[in-house]
Order: C-alpha cells, then structure tokens, then sequence
C-alpha cells in the first residue's frame, strides 16, 4: 500500500513513531502499518484525502480497530470522533467486548472518553472487570484509576484480595507457595503495587484481616 507524499504531509507526525517503516521508490512512499487491518487501513486513507468518514456504515470492530493507528498518524479529531460513535451508537458491542477494549484504552491517556465510560460502569458492576477471566492482565494504571474511584460497589477486602491477585501475577519468580517465599519476593510483590497499596481504605476493612 502507498501513499503520495501529499497524503503523508497529513500524518506527519507519525514518522517519528517507532512502528512506522516506509521506504521511497519512484516519488512513492510506502508505508507498513503495523497492527492495523486492511480495511481500517483503507479506511484511513479515504479520510487523509477527502478529510471525510461515515462511522455508521462501519462495523463496530473495524470502528474500534481505527483508534490505535489514528492515533499513530496523529488524527487526532477521529479518534475522538471514533470514541465518541463507539459509546454513542455502538455500546452494546463495547459491553459484550468489555476486557479487550478496557484494557486497550489505557494504552493510551488520547483514550479518555473511552476510559471514562468503562471506569463508570465498572464503579456499579467492579466485579465485571475483578471477576474476568483477563483481570491480572490489565494495565496499570487501569488498576490504578479504578481504585481511585470512591464508588466502587464492592467490598475493600475483596478489592485488597485483587490487587493482591493482580500483583502476585505480575511479579516475576514468586513461587506458587506462598509458604516458599523470601524476604526479597515480598519485597518485590511491594513493588510491584507500589502505586496501588496507597490507594487502598484499610479502615474500611475488618480488623481480623490484618
């Protein structure tokens, strides 16, 4: 696929992306577009060049595989365009891919409207996102925003349990047995929370958890 160099003028910030590989043979710019489908990639080039795009005739995949690679070329008005038609038109398919598209929100702080939306419903359902088969995978700083909420709709214990869940998971060499560790693997377990003990209300908590 390839682009004239007065369509790469649009985008030129993404040059500069470390995923972006392009070569130059014959006037013509060739770009490689890494994780991004063949019709979102269309897709785009349509709206480089005519500056135009009609979401509602999209489906919701193809819509949600535009962010990322909008992103990149520094569309920066479709991607909230894409958020935007995405909780506006598309929630129930939002819902039902919940994990995949919370996660992936968080990759990026452009996302905030996609955050938002997940982070509120998650505040009234939190287990949809403490009880998936995915949780101990999730970013960060999704964890992180999460627990900054005052209104999560669960029990402090049972969130100290997760972040506890979600640590041991992303803490390398813990041994299984929890009775096998060292001073160093609590140590390290501590680390990896560092950001997410703080956030925790232990007086919220029972005294016979401590």
């Amino acid at each position: 696929m390839a682009l004239s160099k007065k369509g790469v003028e649009i985008s030129i910030s993404y040059f500069k992306d470390q995923y972006l590989e392009f070569t130059t043979e014959n006037n013509i710019i060739e770009i490689t577009l890494t994780d991004t489908s063949v019709e979102a990639f269309k897709i785009l080039i349509k709206y480089i060049y005519t500056g135009t795009i009609r979401l509602e005739d999209i489906e919701p995949s193809i819509i949600f595989g535009l962010l990322v690679p909008s992103k990149k070329l520094g569309l920066v008005e479709l991607v909230e365009c894409i958020q935007s038609n995405l909780i506006d038109n598309k929630a129930s398919w939002l819902r039902l891919k919940f994990t995949q598209v919370y996660s992936t929100s968080f990759q990026d702080n452009n996302f905030k409207t996609l955050q938002t939306f997940y982070t509120d419903i998650l505040a009234k359902h939190p287990k949809l996102i403490f009880d998936s088969d995915d949780f101990t995978s999730i970013q960060e700083n999704a964890l992180v925003t999460l627990l900054k909420r005052d209104d999560l709709q669960i029990e402090e214990s049972e969130i100290w349990d997760k972040v506890i869940q979600w640590g041991k998971a992303n803490t390398p060499d813990l041994p299984s047995d929890i009775k096998q560790w060292t001073e160093k693997n609590f140590l390290d377990l501590k680390t990896t929370l560092d950001k997410c003990i703080p956030l925790i209300r232990y007086f919220q908590m029972p005294e016979k958890r401590f």
